[in-house]
């Protein structure tokens, strides 16, 4: 019986609504056979899962991890707005639903799942293909599958597996496929990423068309990540889950934590890291063309998130489906040689994430016995050359800007702060003064109260990270080509991921959990973790034990992946969201019109948004939407 395109586009029934037997196709509708009998055909239908992958996971409007968590606080003109539908800051509010949930998955991932079946099954019959482009592409796909699956797992816990594709004239009840333990879906992902290792080329074999695809490099990183959440509190003996179980009364989760998943987690990232530096992946770093240490600091820092397929420190790297700028870009009013009508300028960097970054000894403010944390809100000044361009001399500065570390400079913009935006001429300097007061043009608001109804930025913090300081601000979209990516994938997590694993296996850490996280921190500019806290800290033994190294690399991958969409995901599988999200958000009274009055009298700042809010266990899964489990028979997710 021939099996045409369009009824094998319908993804298995189980989990939609759709009705195949409706579906009658025209005479023309090209069958599964006849495609993949040709060349051209199979790839794009190959590249074809990249592009609904890409629609889903670079949407920073819909994809509810970049601004899901606290990284984020807008106006309410924003948080409202019909024309952008931010869905992640309604998930940061706990207003996800079971009744078309923000950020939904399920049905578009089972639809890539089904087209990779498809391909895996045909592929074979392509007759203008070699075998070595065959065994390429079928073991891509493999990883793509692989990839799909681990998105799924991350967002619902336990899913269903599908080995191959089911026949289109099953009874129902077949298609009503029940979910599968954590542990087992787990090692299927696992299982198709070694499947696929064999025949996935290296990033530097392929040619430069196919960026977009799985490289081995990549592959290793992803196997590690995978482990990685498989050993985490999330997932690795959760309490919370110790009666979930799926229709046929079967535990969906292992209650009793397993050690040694960490180990299988940590030797994975040792291997993804001999891959990435035995090949020509490394971090950004080598900057010298700026006045300072610290500005070329600054330079590499911004240069590891800008790429078109060509940043060297990428593993995996999919185009922007909607890119940030609209939303963080200044909104210069009054300028203008800066003003841009379509910059909101409106989505603001939290206080929270202010006061993450370092202090310039790489410690947490709190820490440095250098830095007064007591004093952090009141004024002070800066006189050192080394701040030059970034902190305006001798001028009243909230002690909270002064002597960060690299990162915060070059990620967060406030009051009384240098932002470089445009390329200097001999003519105009576009290293511009940030001057938030109310009434300073362009930066202060220019109304008497926060409004409801027009873009406002609420907390006098702008966000730099994602931004390229070489483009102007006025005509900055002009300066986009349309293929600047996002990092799936970076060099850096996986330093991270091998510090955290070998820490967690470990009864104490050793240079296993030592030096892989001095290298994100070498770069970052700032002094080797245990030098740190050694000589500056008032707690010099806190690097010294698992729980201390635990909480040291928690922060090192906040700062590090600030804004990238990974805290999200972070918070949920250290199992940690419900003591940390349900805080309110904080900011500098934007309508004060003197240091004073904007610095709440030096007392600290005003709290600007208090709806955040996250239930346990509820919201550490996805729901559901109400109709699939209607439809599947499903259990859904705890207490949706």
């Amino acid at each position: 019986m021939k099996k045409y395109l369009l009824s094998m586009l319908c993804v298995f029934f189980l989990f939609t609504g759709c009705n195949y037997l409706d579906m009658v196709p025209e005479k023309d509708i090209e069958t599964i056979e006849s495609l993949f009998e040709q060349r051209t055909k199979v790839e794009s239908w190959w590249k074809g899962l990249y592009a609904e992958l890409n629609l889903i996971f670079t949407d920073i409007q819909s994809n509810p991890a970049y601004m899901g968590a606290d990284e984020f606080v807008t106006c309410q003109a924003l948080y409202n707005s019909s024309l952008y539908s931010l869905d992640g800051l309604k998930v940061a509010d706990g207003l996800q639903m079971s009744q078309n949930p923000y950020g939904s998955i399920w049905y578009k991932m089972y639809v890539i799942i089904r087209n990779c079946n498809i391909f895996l099954e045909n592929v074979d019959r392509t007759y203008n293909m070699s075998q070595d482009d065959r065994d390429w592409w079928k073991a891509d796909v493999k990883a793509v599958k692989a990839y799909t699956y681990f998105e799924l797992v991350r967002h619902y816990g336990p899913i269903c597996l599908v080995p191959q594709n089911m026949p289109v004239n099953l009874p129902v009840k077949d298609y009503q496929l029940p979910r599968q333990h954590v542990d087992t879906c787990f090692k299927e992902i696992i299982n198709l990423i070694d499947e696929a290792m064999e025949y996935v080329p290296m990033h530097g074999q392929r040619m430069s068309n196919y960026g977009h695809t799985f490289c081995l490099e990549a592959l290793y990183a992803l196997k590690a990540k995978v482990l990685l959440y498989a050993a985490s509190p999330l997932f690795n003996g959760n309490a919370f889950y110790a009666d979930f179980k799926n229709k046929n009364g079967e535990l969906l989760f292992n209650a009793s934590y397993d050690r040694n998943k960490w180990l299988l987690a940590a030797e994975a990232a040792d291997k993804a890291v001999e891959i990435c530096e035995g090949s020509d992946r490394a971090l950004i770093t080598g900057s010298t063309g700026k006045k300072t240490d610290l500005l070329n600091v600054m330079a590499d820092v911004e240069n590891s998130m800008f790429s078109r397929f060509t940043n060297e420190e990428y593993l995996l790297e999919w185009k922007y489906t909607n890119t940030f700028h609209k939303f963080t870009l200044p909104r210069l009013v009054g300028d203008d040689k800066n003003f841009d009508a379509q910059a909101v300028g409106c989505l603001s960097p939290s206080m929270k994430m202010v006061e993450m970054y370092y202090t310039e000894n790489g410690l947490p403010i709190d820490a440095d016995i250098t830095w007064n944390y007591s004093n952090r809100y009141k004024l002070g000044s800066e006189s050192s050359p080394e701040y030059e361009g970034v902190i305006p001399m001798n001028t009243s500065v909230v002690n909270l800007h002064l002597r960060r570390e690299p990162r915060f400079y070059a990620s967060i913009a406030g009051d009384r702060m240098y932002w470089q935006r445009g390329t200097n001429t001999a003519q105009d300097d576009y290293n511009l003064l940030v001057e938030a007061h109310k009434g300073e043009v362009p930066w202060g608001t220019q109304y008497d109260f926060i409004i409801s109804n027009s873009w406002q930025n609420i907390n006098g913090y702008w966000l730099k990270k994602h931004l390229f300081s070489w483009f102007q601000t006025l005509g900055y979209s002009n300066n986009l080509q349309g293929n600047e990516t996002a990092a799936i994938i970076r060099l850096a997590e996986v330093y991270l991921m091998q510090s955290e694993a070998w820490n967690e296996y470990l009864d104490q850490p050793d240079s296993r959990v030592y030096d892989p996280i001095d290298k994100v921190r070498e770069r970052a500019g700032i002094l080797p973790v245990r030098e740190a806290w050694g000589s500056y800290s008032n707690n010099p033994t806190k690097v010294t034990t698992k729980v201390g190294m635990r909480e040291i690399i928690h922060q090192e991958y906040n700062i590090e992946f600030a804004f990238e969409g990974h805290r999200y995901w972070n918070l949920r599988r250290w199992l940690i969201a419900h003591q940390i999200l349900n805080e309110k958000q904080y900011g500098w009274n934007v309508i004060g019109t003197t240091d004073q009055a904007f610095y709440n009298y030096e007392t600290g700042p005003v709290v600007v948004w208090s709806s955040n809010k996250f239930v346990a266990p509820r919201d550490y899964l996805t729901p559901f939407d109400a109709e699939e489990i209607l439809i599947s028979g499903m259990v859904q997710n705890p207490q949706w």
